[in-house]
């Protein structure tokens, strides 16, 4: 039973103040057929807006089942609707984008009911079109689609069902079939509120009320109110269960989504371009970042691990710098010295470099000549996979062999094996006898453009040298490095017999930890810098989704409307519309890691840059791009949640 008891409502516009109704004091009972009658601004819709829980009252009290419900919150109201209410628009109110048995089950996503498409099938045979349940509002004609809006206020098993001018859009058949179903609708024990303007389908009603300017001008029986009936045995009314759970629920809520933007795939492709870019633009530069990372330590590691270099360092004599090494020469003796010194030496070996012409039969090549220990190899990672590397026994017998590396096997060898050949260094005679392990070329120089001979044979046979350039020194435990510089430098002075005033200056001693260190670092903040930037592509891209749902709500406003008249809540608008802004930086983000691997393909192809994609730069980058989707699409979908449903239904 509805009971409404001296209910006013009143509207402000601009200055004046509007009385829509005045003192409406009136009880409906349950299985009655009412008809609401009155000239166009009479109040009869405002009326039936607030029996139907769409609008709430100024002032006065509205019961349904002696429960008071003016004062009910938002949510509470959508409830009752969904629970008991059912509603038919002139208008149809049907979604453009769902086929006639979608929209009839659309009720069941806010009921939280899951087995009702049977139900809903056969709603819409009773309704006369079952043949029809898979077509587009589009593809049906108007009393098609008001037998569809009849068979979805029915869904939920409503005790009310509140017509507005459901006839007014119709042709005089469609107009006599759509009366007929609400008439048996009554039959069965269901209570019909009809507003209409036409007195041949009020004269139809069991009770005809007239309405002007807002007060109730007559209220007549015209046919004595049926016994109640329980509508539980109704044909058209059936019980469903089964409720939905929260995974489903969610499921239903990104279907939604997908339908929804697929109905506007140019506006979706552009909203989620910016996403797409910045996923792309994240996965590429971390991948670009990443590969240069790894390629810089491979490379550092073909430089040794715990290796301090000890060159001759740059004095001043007289106020003016002197040439390096020119004050103090380091010789092969130091190195022995500092080895049988300092117990934590694993490997010493001293060195000389300079370059020199190589020749081979018709073809030479300009190259970096290096002397070395036997211990070079250990120390640099540097052990030939073809051949071999020399010994110390090579050494002490100024033997000409020599190891080279792929570079110099390419420009001066070709596609031939050069394991015992004879090459000409500065027109010097030495057997090939190892080929160097790949090292790569970084930005300085070309690792593998080098020739390693033994260190006396450097000096003394090839480069006229009587000092080494160079000492390299491998400690045995990184947490000694610091200790064995000190040291190094301290025994050295001594040995030297260095004045104190120029001992901190007349060695030095490279850290090859603390340069790969500073390069790491280096790498990472170019991979953060890299990556920022990226960023500020999805944050844009976040930017263009809140935009574009802005506009869908604004769009979708009438939409809006009649999901919370069938029972949608402010959180069921929340999260429809969050599921679709989702759906947007979802896709976007899958997209553009495709897009982003592509490019890294594309990168690593054509450019030769080293590049590598790790699986928490994909997890990252798509996470990232569904938070810009929750994170902007929620001011959208909260103002879309705030509507009032009877202002949404109003919309134009």
């Amino acid at each position: 039973m509805l009971s409404l008891s001296k209910i006013y409502k009143t509207y402000k516009m601009g200055d004046n103040i509007v009385n829509a109704l005045v003192d409406i004091s009136l009880t409906i009972e349950d299985g009655d057929y009412v008809a609401i009658m009155g000239p166009s601004g009479s109040g009869k819709s405002t009326l039936m807006h607030i029996l139907g829980l769409l609008d709430v009252p100024t002032n006065g009290s509205y019961k349904i089942d002696e429960r008071e419900v003016s004062h009910l919150s938002e949510d509470a109201l959508a409830i009752l609707r969904r629970e008991t209410l059912g509603f038919i628009f002139q208008q149809f109110n049907l979604l453009p984008r769902m086929s006639a048995l979608e929209n009839v089950k659309l009720p069941l996503l806010y009921s939280r009911q899951t087995d009702g498409e049977p139900y809903a099938v056969s709603l819409l045979e009773r309704t006369g079109l079952g043949q029809r349940s898979f077509h587009k509002p589009n593809e049906l004609s108007g009393g098609q689609q008001q037998r569809v809006a009849i068979a979805r206020s029915l869904i939920n098993k409503p005790q009310v069902i509140f017509a507005d001018e459901p006839t007014g859009n119709l042709d005089s058949i469609s107009e006599k079939e759509i009366l007929l179903i609400l008439k048996e609708l009554n039959d069965q024990g269901i209570t019909v509120v009809i507003v209409t303007h036409e007195e041949e389908v009020g004269q139809q009603a069991k009770r005809l009320i007239r309405m002007r300017d807002g007060i109730v001008q007559s209220d007549e029986r015209l046919s004595p109110l049926p016994e109640k009936k329980k509508i539980v045995n109704s044909q058209l009314i059936k019980p469903i269960s089964k409720k939905i759970n929260i995974f489903m629920e969610a499921f239903e809520y990104l279907n939604l989504g997908f339908k929804t933007l697929a109905a506007n795939k140019v506006r979706t492709g552009l909203s989620m371009l910016g996403i797409l870019i910045g996923v792309a633009a994240v996965i590429a530069m971390l991948a670009i970042g990443k590969g240069a990372q790894k390629a810089i330590e491979t490379q550092l590691s073909s430089l040794g691990s715990n290796l301090l270099i000890l060159r001759p360092g740059a004095v001043r004599v007289g106020g003016v710098t002197q040439e390096s090494g020119t004050t103090t020469r380091l010789s092969i003796e130091d190195a022995q010295f500092l080895k049988d010194q300092l117990d934590y030496i694993k490997y010493d070996s001293p060195n000389v470099n300079g370059r020199g012409q190589v020749a081979f039969q018709n073809k030479n090549w300009s190259t970096q000549i290096v002397g070395s220990a036997a211990n070079y190899a250990p120390i640099h990672t540097a052990t030939p996979e073809i051949g071999r590397f020399f010994t110390e026994s090579d050494n002490l017998k100024r033997a000409r062999v020599a190891v080279i590396g792929l570079t110099v096997v390419r420009e001066i060898f070709g596609n031939t094996n050069p394991l015992g050949e004879m090459i000409k260094i500065n027109k010097v005679n030495f057997q090939i006898i190892g080929i160097l392990p790949e090292k790569g070329a970084n930005g300085f120089r070309d690792q593998d453009d080098v020739i390693i001979i033994p260190v006396l044979t450097a000096m003394h046979r090839l480069l006229g040298k009587d000092y080494v350039d160079s000492i390299d020194l491998e400690i045995t435990d990184p947490s000694k490095m610091e200790l064995a510089e000190d040291k190094i430098i301290e025994l050295m002075n001594i040995r030297h017999r260095v004045a104190p005033a120029l001992q901190k200056s007349t060695f030095e001693i490279r850290n090859m930890a603390d340069i790969q260190a500073a390069v790491q670092q280096s790498s990472q903040t170019m991979s953060v810098l890299l990556s920022s930037i990226a960023a500020i592509s999805l944050l844009v891209g976040g930017i263009g989704i809140m935009n574009i749902m802005l506009v869908s709500v604004t769009e979708r406003t009438r939409e809006i409307g009649l999901r919370k008249s069938i029972g949608a809540r402010r959180w069921d608008i929340l999260a429809q519309f969050l599921a679709e802004s989702v759906v947007v930086s979802a896709v976007g983000g899958l997209i553009g890691i495709i897009l982003g691997w592509l490019i890294t393909v594309a990168i690593n192809t054509f450019s030769g840059w080293s590049t590598s994609i790790s699986p928490s730069s994909i997890i990252l980058s798509f996470f990232f791009s569904a938070s810009i989707g929750i994170i902007f699409g929620i001011y959208p979908a909260r103002k879309a949640s705030l509507l009032n449903p009877i202002d949404a239904l109003r919309h134009e």
